[in-house]
């Protein structure tokens, strides 16, 4: 699917096959960037940037912003066990972010996890303004993430290949955003990091501002990376983030859109 997605053939050819796949998913091409001449290949469709304004940000700086458009799938407490719930299912924090150390001090901290549709924008965005501390990238399976997989594959999201990226944010804490690689083209880039999944590679972690170069500092709402197909961000704040109550699971959001309001 990925050589499928990435060939150029002509821009007839694309431009009917883009025409036909926002018309089966009800795409709204209106908002989208089109480069002069249309786009050179299906990927260059999906992973299609938006109009400048088409995604205002909320402006509450104790707001923590949903990464991505999509549905909220789920959202809940972190035990003081390092578990969690994902539609009714138990997850380990640990196998999630790839590291037990990673895991610790979320104990008490709040998940939120976006589901995105083959309809929606495909690019991933910061749910918090802070300096990436770390990426780690995670390899894996490639399982659907839709309702067939989330109901039949025990332990789905710790299972299939992701990207985590930490960032450390002045108002929520240390806030870790998981990019979850589904079935299809299954490739995440990052738009910091020449990384690229599903290339074979072997999991790997890159500290930043340790020696390694300045940390980047990414505002609220910038772009972190980009699905090519697929697929499902999770959002990961500490107990320290002090978030009340925000969307309703199950409830349709976009990026930029306050997923939950601190309450200090």
């Amino acid at each position: 699917m990925g050589g499928l997605a990435s060939r150029r053939p002509s821009a007839r050819v694309v431009g009917a096959a883009v025409q036909l796949f926002a018309r089966v998913y009800g795409v709204d091409l209106s908002e989208a960037v089109v480069p002069e001449g249309g786009y050179r290949s299906f990927d260059d469709f999906f992973t299609r940037r938006l109009r400048p304004g088409a995604r205002p940000l909320d402006d509450d700086p104790g707001a923590l912003l949903s990464p991505a458009d999509g549905r909220l799938e789920d959202a809940g407490e972190i035990s003081d066990g390092l578990r969690l719930q994902i539609k009714g299912r138990p997850y380990s924090l640990a196998n999630l972010l790839g590291s037990a150390d990673d895991a610790d001090g979320y104990a008490g901290g709040r998940h939120f996890v976006v589901y995105l549709s083959p309809r929606d924008y495909h690019r991933v965005h910061a749910p918090v303004s802070g300096a990436v501390q770390q990426m780690r990238y995670v390899p894996g399976t490639l399982f659907p993430v839709n309702a067939i997989g989330t109901d039949f594959v025990p332990d789905l999201f710790a299972r299939n290949e992701r990207v985590v990226v930490r960032q450390a944010s002045e108002r929520h804490g240390e806030v870790s955003t998981i990019l979850v690689g589904a079935i299809g083209v299954g490739r995440i880039g990052l738009s910091f990091d020449a990384l690229e999944t599903n290339r074979g590679e072997a999991a790997r972690c890159r500290e930043y501002g340790a020696g390694d170069g300045d940390a980047p500092v990414i505002t609220r709402g910038d772009e972190l990376g980009v699905f090519h197909l697929g697929s499902t961000a999770i959002v990961i704040c500490p107990r320290e983030a002090r978030l009340g109550r925000g969307l309703s699971v199950g409830s349709t959001t976009r990026m930029g859109q306050a997923l939950a309001r601190s309450e200090a």
